[in-house]
């Protein structure tokens, strides 16, 4: 039997952020998959508007939009010809989001992307979530929306998609734990001073994973494994207290699930995001990706140990954010990703970035949210008074 998707006809893809790093594997496997399994119809990019006409013409793509409106001539003079309908600007993002398609990936980083996942949600198919802050800023209307329109939500990270893989979720009672594992980044091993001095260079030199510059250095934080917590409560039938982590610095097990009959059901495979967005991609079969295999043999040993949260104190901030609820992930997150600009811009300390985010909560931790406007009002504040906090820091 060939491995592969079970209908014949074309699939169709839309992929929001197709420049970054998962939105180029994505395209990839549809690439590398049989002719005529997939059809684009739409890619959508944040301003690299080259690359993105680029892929557009080689995946035959109906439509590209760049979210920059500044980059919509460049877009629109590299499509010429090409009969591939050109669009910008944040709410062509939304639109193009809402086209109707099979399968949408959500790789559109930071909290940018929830509007666009939401009008992904909204008209139902499958979905592939990337973009974690969705789930972190506004878990709740995510899941709604999600069940309303009966769309199919599936997690692409790495961690997520293993305990997907991993979770038998008919029956949450014999759930006893989910574990996501974490490399513990560049500086597991670093003392609280030699990270004080840590510079942008060194954090995002990630030591297994190859991935932007934010998520780089939130894998140096923690705060990106913090996310990931919160985005599996809102994904897994668990409670808080069912949900731990373990440095694991071969980053071969990617997750995974104790069971109440003493049984630990681990996923693993080699660090390549191919993997978990392949398992996606086929939903509910398989599909043959080229990705060098896992050899225990060679690895020879596999090392966990307990995350030190006095070192990094993300995974307590955001332990403590979801405790919270209400608006305290949405607002953790905004400040972290002000903070982590800052960082890469050498405006601000490294151990610095946790201090923001930590101030920050304790002014506006406790505020509400109820919708998408009282989300994004949120965050909005929490980027403000963050950039205030900061700079105060700076200026001391």
């Amino acid at each position: 039997m060939e491995v592969g998707l079970a209908d014949s006809s074309p699939r169709s893809v839309t992929v929001l952020g197709s420049t970054g790093s998962v939105g180029r594997s994505t395209l990839s496997l549809i690439s590398a998959a049989r002719p005529g399994e997939f059809a684009v119809e739409a890619l959508v990019a944040g301003k690299d508007a080259k690359t993105l006409a680029a892929q557009a013409k080689a995946h035959g793509a109906r439509l590209a939009v760049v979210a920059d409106e500044r980059a919509y001539a460049a877009l629109k003079d590299e499509l010429s010809g090409s009969g591939i309908e050109a669009a910008a600007g944040a709410d062509a993002v939304v639109a193009a989001a809402a086209r109707p398609a099979d399968w949408t990936m959500a790789a559109i980083v930071g909290a940018a992307g929830l509007r666009s996942t939401l009008a992904a949600l909204g008209r139902g198919g499958t979905l592939a979530l990337a973009n974690k802050e969705s789930l972190v800023c506004a878990g709740p209307i995510v899941m709604a929306a999600a069940r309303s329109s009966g769309a199919t939500l599936l997690p692409a990270d790495s961690e997520h998609n293993a305990i997907f893989q991993a979770l038998d979720a008919r029956d949450p009672s014999v759930i006893e734990q989910i574990i996501l594992t974490a490399s513990g980044g560049p500086f597991r091993e670093w003392t609280q001073a030699q990270m004080a001095k840590a510079t942008p260079e060194q954090a995002v030199r990630h030591p297994v994973w190859s991935m932007g510059a934010k998520i780089s250095v939130d894998s140096a934080t923690m705060f990106n494994k913090g996310l990931e917590v919160i985005e599996a409560a809102r994904l897994f039938p668990v409670r808080l207290d069912q949900l731990s982590v373990l440095i694991h610095p071969q980053s071969a097990v990617h997750g995974l699930v104790q069971y109440a009959d003493g049984s630990l059901l681990a996923q693993l495979g080699t660090p390549d995001m191919r993997t978990p967005i392949a398992s996606c991609l086929a939903w509910p079969n398989r599909m043959s990706v080229d990705v060098a295999r896992l050899d225990l043999a060679a690895l020879s040993r596999l090392d966990f140990e307990a995350p030190d949260e006095q070192r990094f104190p993300a995974l307590r901030l955001t332990r403590e954010a979801l405790e919270a609820e209400g608006g305290a992930p949405c607002v953790l997150n905004a400040a972290n990703e002000i903070a982590v600009e800052l960082f890469l811009t050498r405006r601000l300390g490294f151990l610095d970035i946790a201090v923001v985010v930590e101030e920050t909560l304790a002014i506006l931790g406790t505020q509400p949210v109820s919708d998408l406007a009282s989300v994004l009002a949120l965050d909005e504040a929490a980027r403000r008074e963050a950039s205030r906090i900061a700079a105060h820091r700076v200026a001391a």
